[in-house]
């Protein structure tokens, strides 16, 4: 046999003949690899795209924090430029320290070394100069100021910048009954210690002889319907000098009420707080500065009171009315009855009980009654008790979207920013409150609410906001060109 038969028939027996059938299976396996490939192609793709619309939107929640700032706040940093300046030498102007201190907060760190942690990113440094136009001090840098600036200058600040708000009248139509600005008044916890902080510290004994010390804070926080909660003024609830009796809340009240008056002489006030405040102090307050109120009234609150409301309830004729309404995949009942022109030495006050039913469409046996009772001095009639119970009601905001928010959703208001320096922690809470009240009017926009879609939150995005910040570059000439353009910016 010649060499060239032996190598054809050796290379049959190395490649033999395929079968119809293991030609069949071949090209199953080609055609499953391909659709492998094609399936793994369309899930780089999709991922890719998923990023992209995330930067995206990182970029645009950016650009909408740097327009929010400057549409509301034109003046802002220029303002901070005219405060007082605690320092005689500085490597950073007063601007730059509290905008650190700021952006502390409206990024929600949470905490100093976790903002220090933030910062020492130069990718982020370079882009908060870009975003703010203002170098980034170190937190350090900034606690050790915020150890000396007098009280009020943070305090004044925010006040002008709840002025620009007013005078631009971006809250008059949430003004009840056209008048009124609704202004929450109530305490709050910031801070307690195992031992004494300072000699302003409140103290509090328990029953097995541990002594608690703490800080309280009175807030005044102008409410509106849609979700906003605006600190306008605030006092510490402090043991200052020698007393025989600790500082209490209705002792700051009366400092709180005069601070109002002074700095918002012609603001028409309605004033709105729990059960703690329908006391002759607070009535003879508001009667002097002028201003409505609408307070909680428990049972027992103003004995003489309920006792004439249990005498003329029965003789009412007429003030009652019904609202029904489907909300959320719920029926929901409200009986209104009121009486008023009663008189609580020498001051003339109205009731309001509303009893609300809550009723599931789905599960019609598991339903609720609630029953909301509340005193005002407005005179109560048939179309306007459902708005001022509603008022009444609206109280709870400060509680949520104010102290709650403060709390629980990034802000940290009961971190100790400061464990040694009491003025410190004032100074950290006024920029708090600042920085939540621009955060407010930024998460209250359409244009931020169209991006809570589906399962979306407003914790999700700020993590989007702060990846932009840290991995990717912002242009700051579009960011100067946006604030060249006058825009409108509306709510939710």
């Amino acid at each position: 046999m010649s060499w060239q038969k032996r190598l054809n028939a050796s290379s049959w027996r190395l490649f033999p003949k395929r079968s119809l059938h293991t030609e069949k299976a071949f090209k199953r396996n080609d055609n499953a690899t391909s659709k492998k490939i094609a399936r793994q192609k369309r899930q780089r793709q999709a991922k890719q795209q998923h990023q992209r619309r995330q930067f995206r939107q990182g970029v645009s929640l950016v650009s909408q924090l740097h327009r929010t700032i400057h549409h509301f706040f034109p003046q802002l940093f220029d303002q901070m430029r005219e405060l007082q300046d605690c320092r005689k030498k500085s490597t950073y102007e007063l601007a730059e320290i509290i905008t650190a201190c700021l952006a502390m907060f409206i990024f929600k760190s949470g905490s100093r070394n976790e903002f220090n942690n933030m910062c020492d990113d130069e990718n982020f440094e370079k882009n908060y100069q870009r975003l703010f136009n203002l170098n980034l001090p170190h937190p350090d840098t900034v606690d050790r100021v915020m150890r000396k600036l007098p009280e009020d200058q943070l305090t004044r600040l925010k006040q002008r910048m709840v002025k620009t708000l007013l005078s631009a009248k971006t809250l008059h139509k949430f003004r009840f009954l056209k008048k009124w600005f609704v202004i929450a008044v109530d305490a709050t916890g910031t801070a307690s210690y195992p031992h004494q902080h300072c000699e302003q510290c409140l103290h509090q004994t328990s029953t097995k002889g541990k002594t608690t010390y703490f800080h309280n804070v009175l807030e005044a926080k102008l409410l509106t319907p849609n979700g906003l909660a605006i600190s306008i003024a605030t006092e510490w609830i402090a043991n200052v000098g020698e007393y025989d009796k600790q500082d209490c809340e209705r002792k700051a009240f009366i400092r709180l009420a005069a601070q109002l008056k002074k700095t918002y002489p012609r603001l028409p006030i309605c004033l709105t707080a729990d059960a703690l405040y329908p006391y002759q102090g607070f009535l003879e307050t508001c009667k002097n500065n002028d201003w409505a109120w609408i307070v909680t009234f428990k049972d027992g609150n103003l004995s003489s009171v309920w006792e004439e409301v249990s005498q003329l309830r029965p003789l009412t004729q007429g003030n009652q009315r019904t609202c029904h309404r489907i909300e959320a995949s719920q029926s929901i009942e409200q009986d209104y009855l009121w009486i008023n022109h009663i008189d609580y030495q020498g001051h003339m006050v109205n009731w309001i009980e509303c009893t609300e039913i809550v009723t599931p469409l789905k599960t019609p046996d598991e339903a609720t009654q609630t029953r909301f009772v509340h005193l005002s001095n407005l005179e109560i009639a048939y179309a306007s008790a459902p708005t001022i119970s509603q008022t009444g009601r609206l109280r709870w905001k400060i509680e949520n979207e104010g102290f709650n928010t403060q709390k629980n959703q990034g802000y940290a208001l009961q971190h100790k920013y400061s464990r040694v320096n009491w003025l410190a922690s004032k100074n950290y809470y006024q920029c708090l409150q600042i920085a939540h009240l621009i955060n407010q009017l930024l998460i209250l926009s359409t244009s931020f609410q169209q991006h809570l879609t589906g399962k979306m939150t407003i914790k999700h995005l700020w993590k989007r906001l702060i990846g932009v910040l840290t991995y990717a570059e912002i242009d700051a000439q579009v960011l100067s060109q946006q604030v060249a353009i006058n825009i409108q910016i509306r709510f939710a």
